[in-house]
């Protein structure tokens, strides 16, 4: 699958899962369940669904040995989006409403007068209360939009907006025709797009999300302007890099955790036990503990791969003098003194090494020392796992508005930096 028909279809945590385990088995990968007993072998390629919006991919070597080292990659399944309340019908006069809250950091502007879709999962009856049936919706079609107040209400517009959520940024479905029954209008919808009775459907979880498709721009096409390219980009190259990788020692991972826009905290999120539990349970499939597992971290490495800041043309002084990333200039390696990239001389050292030896474009980020900037995966899931790990990404324009911009040579390099490091 090629990357932007990869951003175009998933739409959300869930449709990147689906989308990711097709990648995966086509490539030869089986799939294993948290469910049962994780059953490696050495020479296998496994993939494990996570409660349906978290994915973890691992290579075992032909031969393996309990002593050999552990490669662990990560990247995020979610973006910033704006998500849809339990009750979700909110008429206003004969306008149909959606009752929404935003997820995640999302530059609110960007979510006006745009095409919008939803998709999610719906739960449906099953064979008893504790077997509901789970079905995954996506629209694939403009159905909302959420208008501004034009600018002869708001003179001031231009100079600034104090947006509130519950009263700004709630999408506009339709119009009550005449006859048709008021509510619920939105359970209506989802059921004739599971083809169920509204009295079928216990619960949801829909986003909406912006319908407008990833495209290439630019005067040379050498951007990428997609939706969710925080962290969608990511997860693609990581899964590529685990079809295409090929090693002789240890095991090798890709995990892309749901959440990282919210904390992380949660069973599917970084910021929990499942990494070491799933490591534990493979390592003790395969006749080694957790003096074996804790040696392998410690000569292992983990890449933490999420967005990377691109300098704005525009607001350049929003950014360290020197310390800096362009588009398509190369991978960017994310230092921060608080640690909230995880980072350290050693790592920074092997991956510099490992990209002049390939032949790869980098460069070595910190931000503005008056500006805080985000965190990410990294130190999170390294203080679960003691191991050496290094923050990279991609570096964005418009990172976390409804439509992000990167550079086209920049997704390259990246794919093949982590093809390389799990090589």
């Amino acid at each position: 699958m090629e990357l932007l028909e990869f951003l175009s279809q998933t739409v959300t945590p869930y449709h990147c899962v689906k989308a990711g385990a097709e990648e995966l088995v086509q490539a030869g990968f089986t799939e294993q369940k948290l469910t049962e007993v994780i059953k490696p072998l050495p020479g296998g390629k496994y993939f494990i669904k996570v409660y349906g919006t978290g994915l973890i991919a691992y290579t075992v070597a032909e031969d393996f040995s309990a002593g050999d080292g552990l490669k662990l990659a990560v990247a995020h399944t979610d973006a910033p989006c704006l998500r849809v309340k339990p009750k979700a019908e909110l008429l206003m006069g004969e306008y149909k409403r959606l009752d929404v809250e935003v997820y995640g950091g999302a530059i609110l502007n960007t979510w006006y007068d745009r095409p919008l879709s939803i998709a999610g999962k719906v739960m449906l009856r099953g064979a008893s209360a504790f077997e509901p049936e789970a079905v995954l919706i996506d629209v694939k079609r403009p159905l909302l939009t959420v208008p501004n107040l034009a600018i002869h209400m708001n003179r001031e517009v231009n100079k600034g907006v104090d947006y509130k959520p519950q009263r700004d940024l709630l999408p506009l479905l339709g119009m009550v025709c005449e006859g048709e029954e008021k509510e619920p209008y939105f359970l209506s919808l989802l059921a004739k797009e599971v083809n169920a009775s509204v009295d079928d459907i216990l619960d949801f979880d829909i986003t909406v999300y912006c319908q407008e498709e990833p495209c290439y721009l630019g005067e040379r096409e050498e951007f990428i302007s997609s939706p969710r390219l925080d962290n969608q980009l990511s997860c693609y190259a990581l899964l590529q890099a685990m079809k295409n990788g090929t090693h002789k020692k240890g095991i090798h991972m890709a995990v892309l955790f749901d959440h990282e826009e919210i904390g992380s905290r949660s069973k599917q999120g970084a910021d929990s036990a499942l990494t070491e539990i799933v490591l534990e349970r493979i390592y003790h499939a395969l006749g080694a503990g957790k003096e074996e597992l804790a040696q392998a971290a410690a000569k292992g490495m983990m890449l933490s791969v999420d967005g990377a800041h691109a300098v704005h043309p525009n607001r350049a002084e929003s950014y360290d003098p020197v310390n800096r990333a362009f588009l398509n200039q190369g991978v960017v390696f994310k230092m921060n003194s608080s640690q909230r990239y995880a980072f350290d001389s050693e790592g920074f050292a092997i991956l510099q090494a490992l990209c002049e030896e390939e032949g790869i474009a980098f460069c070595k980020f910190a931000n503005h020392s008056d500006i805080a900037g985000g965190s990410t995966l990294g130190p999170i899931l390294s203080s679960w796992i003691p191991m050496r790990a290094v923050d990279l990404g991609v570096p964005m324009l418009a990172m976390h508005s409804a439509r992000e911009l990167a550079g086209r040579a920049d997704a390259v390099a990246l794919e093949k930096l982590v093809t390389a490091f799990y090589r």
